[in-house]
Order: C-alpha cells, then sequence, then structure tokens
C-alpha cells in the first residue's frame, strides 16, 4: 500500500467539470463567442488554460475579460450550490481508506469554489489538507501543484500515488514523479489517458488498484 493519495477534486471527488464548462460557454456565449465542447476539452482539461483566451482573440480587453470571469464565476458558484453530487464509490472508498494512508487534495479550483462545493458533502474530514488555486503560481500541467503538496507531506514521489481525471492532470502528476490512477467523467471519457497507472471506472475501484500495486 502506498503511504499517501494526492487526490484531485473536481470530476474525481464531485461531478463539476461538467458544471464549469456550461458556466463557461454561456457567459461567453452572453458575449457573442460560441465555445464548444471539444474546443473546452483541449484548452481547459488538456492544456491546463482559461478558456476566455477566445474573448482576448476576439480583441477583448484584460479588463473586459477580468469582468466576464466574475461572471462566470458568480454562476458558477449558484450551479455549485444547486448541483453539486458526490461521484459513484468516493465516500465509501475514502472512508475505508482513512486511517490506513495519509490522503489531500490537490485541486485547480478556487478555494472558494472547493468550500461550496463541499458544503454538504462531508469529505473534507478525511483529508490531512487541501491545495487550492490560490497555493500556487502554475497551474496543472505544470507539476508545481503535486510537488507542492509533495513537499508538504513531507514523502518522495515513489511512496505515494495520485487520482486524477483529465489529461492535464495525469500529466501534471506524471511530471512530478507519480504513479496516477484515472478515473474518466462524462466529460473526460474519450481523452488519452497514455502513461497511467490504470484506469478505473469509478472510485469504488481504487481500493483494489491499491491493493494491485
Amino acid at each position: 500500500m502506498v503511504e499517501a493519495i494526492l487526490w484531485d477534486n473536481d470530476g474525481v471527488l464531485v461531478d463539476t467539470e461538467g458544471l464549469f464548462f456550461q458556466s463557461t460557454r454561456e457567459t461567453l456565449g452572453k458575449a457573442g463567442i460560441e465555445l464548444t465542447f471539444e474546443q473546452f476539452l483541449d484548452i481547459s482539461m488538456r492544456q491546463g488554460r482559461s478558456a476566455f483566451q477566445l474573448a482576448a482573440g476576439c480583441g477583448w480587453t484584460t479588463e473586459q475579460i477580468a469582468d466576464l470571469k466574475l461572471e462566470r464565476d458568480r454562476l458558477y458558484t449558484e450551479m455549485l450550490q444547486q448541483q453539486t453530487r458526490v461521484l459513484l464509490g468516493v465516500f465509501e472508498t475514502l472512508r475505508a481508506l482513512h486511517g490506513r494512508v495519509r490522503m489531500v487534495v490537490v485541486t485547480s479550483s478556487q478555494r472558494e469554489h472547493f468550500e461550496v462545493m463541499h458544503a454538504g458533502t462531508q469529505l473534507t474530514d478525511f483529508f490531512e489538507f487541501v491545495l487550492a488555486r490560490e497555493d500556487f503560481k502554475e497551474t496543472k500541467p505544470n507539476p508545481e501543484p503535486y510537488l507542492l503538496a509533495l513537499e508538504r507531506l513531507g514523502l518522495e514521489a515513489e511512496r505515494c500515488i495520485a487520482i486524477e481525471d483529465s489529461e492535464r492532470g495525469l500529466a501534471a502528476a506524471r511530471a512530478a514523479g507519480l504513479r496516477c490512477l484515472v478515473i474518466p467523467n462524462d466529460v473526460t471519457r474519450n481523452c488519452n489517458f497514455q502513461g497511467a497507472t490504470a484506469v478505473l471506472p469509478s472510485a469504488a475501484e481504487v481500493l483494489a488498484a491499491l491493493t494491485a500495486l
């Protein structure tokens, strides 16, 4: 058994990737800018960049884009308050692993959004700490978030494993020297997860996958 598990949040613990796409698409749409699902997958889920770069390409100023992001964040927060749900097998798996292995969250979400998501999930007590977007300079696929988590844990990468749902998350974990289990969701199901330690259908299979390492 590994000594620590570094969990991603969106699309792994809670079903929020689709809400983020929907809120971003609606906000850009009101500004007359189309965001397709394929563009979102490439820009956000693969490259780890902001879909609002499409607005920059249409001549929007930095200040105007900042206002668009604030509007998206407001809409996204409303959606999270109403529609966040814990994904299949997550609670049971966390409960089974709690006390047996150290667990932390490494997420690209803003901390405010993370707290809204988990206001009623009862998941956060399972984790030693949470690293959110404000805690690092570069986000996934850059390895910085995972390297910072390893530093705080005081563990070498080979003694840990990450759990992700996206290409950018897998790339970040691998660049940090971590093995990585991938649990695709409805948004990332058709992505390329070459290099993953294993690709699992749900969090319910995590314990068996860890035992097999």
